[in-house]
């Protein structure tokens, strides 16, 4: 049977399939990342959650209410120290992982102006670069998920989830634009809902007759446009080679999930009917928590090993959050400089932290090799733009939580760096270099050069490399 592209996207369970034939996206929803080079240690993989937010990580609030007179004055001078955090009380917002301290680490110092401060850095705080508006010719390189997907393979490669709402929009459904990207001047694409996500993820188990659809639908139009190949040359060929190859990736990542029935069964959430349909009813803590349930879910099952997850962005509705007694919006307190403000951002950050508390426990709950599912696993959660709404993007405080396989020396602890543009400044690209070169990766310089290092001819190349364990 002979389907024409206007047929397969029209009847594609994906409903958006048609965008692997589009020229910056050689590949849908990361189908299976090639040439890795560090397979697993022992068969395990290690994984990666990261966790974007909006409105900056404001630098009073990784201040430890137990700090000495002398450490907090080192700490508003911005002057490099660390402290053991099981010797100190955690802040308020952050108490929801009090029990986890030993896999905590609060990271003060990395600074992002490689990526740039402002409402949004789009695809930059995730590539070390500055992408400026969302345009694609601004996206230099893979992000580092990318960059981490590759060491650690798995049918779906990364997977990217995201609560940001563009402006003038109420939400988001379905399979849209995200923010990650595969490699230079390519955009990938995102589950906007939970239940889309659900419905991808693991279809293989919960709607078979779709993913056969998908296959007869993937298999039809790779004859097709296979057979257009050899009436073609130059860079028309090439383009249609690389949309060959992307439905045949398609097709074998389906193979490979196909293989993962019983593991994906027995670790399938169960999802709440507000779900449906776009989820519209749903609260945010409602969506919040079913993204959870679907990452962990995603990891056990093992069908991705890298998880990009937009909590929220300035966009993202918190009329629903129980303390938001005057309905106001991120950005509104963004802008705002009073202590209501700073409670309702506070409100937020705890609940974001009650879905890192599950994460954690959920993950402890299921036993890997001679220990549990959390050893091999690293959930950073960062800011977009750095230290508040409209930067500074000199710093971006973060939240690291580790197992006790971690390939980095840097849990259980208060860690402030030295300052931007002081001897020993560790930029965002450091960081993203020290990731990669832990997990195998060996490369020189990941992302930009800041340049007011390179003014004051200061180091900045390579990993951190007191944090390579």
């Amino acid at each position: 049977m002979n389907f024409n592209r206007r047929e397969f996207f029209k009847t594609t369970s994906l409903g958006t399939l048609g965008l692997a034939l589009s020229p910056s996206f050689n590949h849908l929803m990361a189908a299976s990342v090639p040439g890795a080079t560090a397979p697993a240690v022992g068969g395990i993989p290690h994984r990666f959650i990261f966790i974007r937010k909006s409105n900056g990580n404001l630098c009073e609030q990784f201040t430890l209410p137990s700090f000495s007179s002398e450490q907090q004055k080192m700490h508003t001078e911005k002057k490099a120290f660390e402290v053991d955090l099981d010797k100190h009380e955690l802040p308020t917002w952050l108490r929801g992982l009090d029990r986890y301290k030993e896999h905590m680490t609060m990271l003060h110092g990395i600074s992002m102006t490689v990526s740039g401060g402002g409402h949004y850095s789009y695809s930059g705080c995730m590539g070390a670069f500055k992408a400026g508006r969302d345009i694609l010719s601004n996206i230099k390189r893979a992000t580092v998920d990318f960059e981490l997907a590759n060491l650690f393979p798995s049918p779906f490669g990364h997977v990217e989830m995201s609560l940001a709402v563009p402006h003038g929009r109420e939400f988001r459904t379905g399979i849209v634009s995200g923010y990650s990207a595969p490699g230079p001047q390519q955009r990938n694409y995102c589950y906007a809902d939970p239940m889309t996500a659900y419905n991808e993820l693991f279809k293989s188990v919960t709607n078979q007759r779709a993913v056969e659809t998908d296959n007869s639908l993937l298999d039809s139009l790779r004859d097709e446009e296979s057979a257009r190949l050899g009436k073609l040359d130059g860079e028309e060929r090439i383009k249609i080679d690389n949309q060959v190859r992307a439905l045949e990736s398609i097709r074998e990542r389906n193979q490979k999930v196909a293989t993962l029935g019983d593991t994906i069964k027995k670790h399938l959430p169960k999802m709440d009917p507000i779900h449906e349909n776009g989820g519209g009813d749903a609260t945010l803590l409602q969506k919040q928590s079913a993204y959870t349930d679907i990452i962990i879910a995603a990891l056990a099952s093992g069908l991705t090993n890298v998880v990009t997850y937009t909590i929220d962005d300035l966009g993202t509705d918190i009329a629903t959050l129980p303390e938001n007694e005057t309905k106001t919006s991120i950005h509104a307190i963004g802008h705002a400089a009073d202590s209501s403000a700073l409670a309702m951002r506070e409100a937020m950050q705890a609940h974001h932290m009650k879905q890192i508390d599950t994460m954690i426990t959920k993950l402890k709950a299921i036993p890997e090799g001679s220990g549990i599912m959390f050893d091999n696993t690293t959930i950073i959660y960062m800011p977009e733009t750095g230290a508040g709404h409209h930067s500074p993007d000199t710093e971006a405080p973060m939240i690291i939580m580790s197992g006790k396989k971690s390939k980095l020396d840097l849990a259980g602890r208060y860690i402030r760096l030295p300052f931007h543009g002081t001897e020993g400044h560790k930029t965002l690209s450091n960081w993203y270099t020290t990731l990669l070169n832990a997990y195998g990766n060996p490369i020189k310089h990941y992302g930009d050069l800041d340049m007011t290092m390179q003014r004051n001819r200061l180091d900045q190349m390579g990993p951190i490399k007191r944090f390579l364990a």
